[in-house]
């Protein structure tokens, strides 16, 4: 299994509160949040309405080091949506961008989630390269390329 290194040490909540994205009472009121239902910390805070799904993936790069990829003009060819299919693109909420050779490119909003990273490699053979994009820009993706199949 892999383990990401974190460009900084610093928690997202952390992250966040030195953006001026959310304050203490904030982070607060999200970690209670959390305890009470579950889920990812930055799926929390975009349900609160503490933070945009933008805020979360522009500190998960921070945080990680993933780069970031806004996916609203992006231009996708057929034969790398091709390469995975549309249940484990919703699963995972992932999208493949782009292929050369053995590498592939995903989009995901949650960049951590090894298991779809490993099922990714597994299903395609490709190394597997992994951006930060938001839930929103993935599922539009998503909905725009595999409807036309």
């Amino acid at each position: 299994m892999k383990h990401f290194k974190k460009a900084t040490n610093k928690h997202l909540g952390e992250l966040l509160i030195e953006r001026g994205t959310i304050n203490r009472e904030q982070l607060e009121m999200a970690l209670n949040y959390q305890k009470e239902k579950g889920g990812l910390f930055g799926e929390n805070l975009v349900a609160l309405k503490f933070a945009t799904e933008e805020d979360i993936a522009q500190a998960l790069t921070s945080q990680y080091g993933f780069p970031y990829l806004p996916l609203a003009n992006y231009e996708i060819d057929l034969d790398v949506i091709n390469s995975i299919p549309e249940n484990v693109c919703r699963q995972f909420c992932l999208v493949p961008i782009d292929k050369i050779g053995k590498s592939l490119t995903l989009a995901m909003a949650d960049p951590l989630n090894v298991q779809a990273v490993e099922d990714v490699e597994l299903i395609t053979g490709c190394i597997v390269q992994t951006f930060v994009s938001t839930a929103t820009d993935i599922k539009n993706t998503v909905n725009k390329y595999y409807k036309s199949k």
